[in-house]
């Protein structure tokens, strides 16, 4: 009775294993050779599996590449969230989104470079029939945008730039750079993230009467 009652279980465990393996080798081999080079048995043979493996965990390329994008969208929210919202002041909240944002992308590289050719290749439908692709970069200024306000009307940064535009700079200074990683793989990231951290830092401070602001410029 034992056996029988930890089965299922244990092959629902196997089955997560399997998918997740499947998704990080769909990433790896979409990094090396592109999103149309990479077939499903490519992606088979990258871990020693038979492309029927494959197939009987996702129901075919476009299936596999919507997990391989809704799995990198989750892990990014996840790494960036908390280390944003353990900051309690505007301009350290502003500095950790810059800088979770930028130390994500260095430690997911083919992560990176494979979300960027998916979106450029017309990107693939999510559940309730939205397509992921480089608009959700709209999205993530409008949120950013949202937040930039809300510190602005607390005091916390400085209330006479347009949350619109400043959100639009600090994401394109952000997403060029998976642009620049398929260029230069060897991209000192955290020297780029330290430059624009600082950048708008200075552009979003509150300067006091006596002519400081609220925040310092790391050294």
């Amino acid at each position: 009775m034992t056996g029988v009652a930890t089965g299922p279980k244990e092959r629902t465990f196997i089955e997560t294993a399997r998918r997740q393996q499947i998704v990080a080798a769909a990433i790896d081999t979409i990094a090396e050779v592109g999103f149309a080079q990479a077939s499903l048995a490519r992606i088979a043979e990258r871990i020693g599996i038979s492309k029927g493996v494959i197939s009987y965990h996702f129901a075919g390329k476009d299936d596999l590449i919507r997990q391989v994008v809704i799995e990198i969208i989750e892990a990014s929210r996840a790494y960036i969230i908390p280390r944003v919202f353990a900051e309690s002041t505007g301009p350290a909240r502003l500095r950790a989104y810059i800088d979770s944002n930028l130390a994500f992308m260095r430690e997911h590289r083919n992560s990176m470079v494979a979300i960027l050719d998916i979106a450029r290749n017309g990107g693939v439908m999510a559940g309730g029939g939205r397509r992921v692709d480089g608009r959700d970069a709209d999205v993530a200024v409008h949120l950013l945008e949202d937040e930039l306000a809300r510190l602005q009307a607390e005091g916390e940064l400085r209330s006479d730039f347009d949350p619109g535009v400043m959100a639009v700079a600090i994401r394109a200074a952000i997403d060029s750079v998976p642009h620049r990683l398929v260029r230069d793989p060897n991209l000192d990231i955290d020297h780029y993230a330290k430059e624009i951290a600082t950048i708008f830092d200075l552009a979003t401070r509150v300067v006091r009467g006596d002519g400081n602001s609220n925040a310092t410029v790391p050294t």
